[in-house]
């Protein structure tokens, strides 16, 4: 998957990404639309304030990769295979695992 911009995401800057995506409003704002440029710009801004330079399409991108990552690990979890991991599992889990929890869990805000 495209390296954008040949600068690799440091563990740090993935972790904030993550923090990032994790609020419950940018969830929101992702899932309601297919035109996102407008929340990366958020994000991206969101990520220059802990002196993090990534563009809206970096974080697009970075994005785009975990969420796949994070589908391929589970897939293979769920057919019986533990070969493959992803660092940041738990943290995606947290946030994508519960999709389909989620119109239960509106309710209770």
């Amino acid at each position: 998957v495209a390296n954008e911009g040949g600068k690799h995401w440091t563990v740090n800057e993935v972790r904030a990404l993550i923090r990032i995506w994790s609020d419950k409003s940018i969830q929101q704002q992702l899932e309601g639309t297919v035109r996102n440029k407008r929340i990366f710009e958020q994000v991206a801004a969101r990520l220059q304030k802990f002196g993090i330079d990534r563009d809206w399409k970096q974080c697009r991108t970075k994005y785009k990769n975990l969420k796949h990552e994070y589908k391929s690990v589970k897939n293979a979890q769920d057919s019986g295979s533990t070969s493959k991991s992803l660092k940041f599992f738990n943290e995606l889990d947290a946030i994508l695992g519960h999709s389909t929890m989620e119109q239960a869990s509106k309710s209770d805000n």
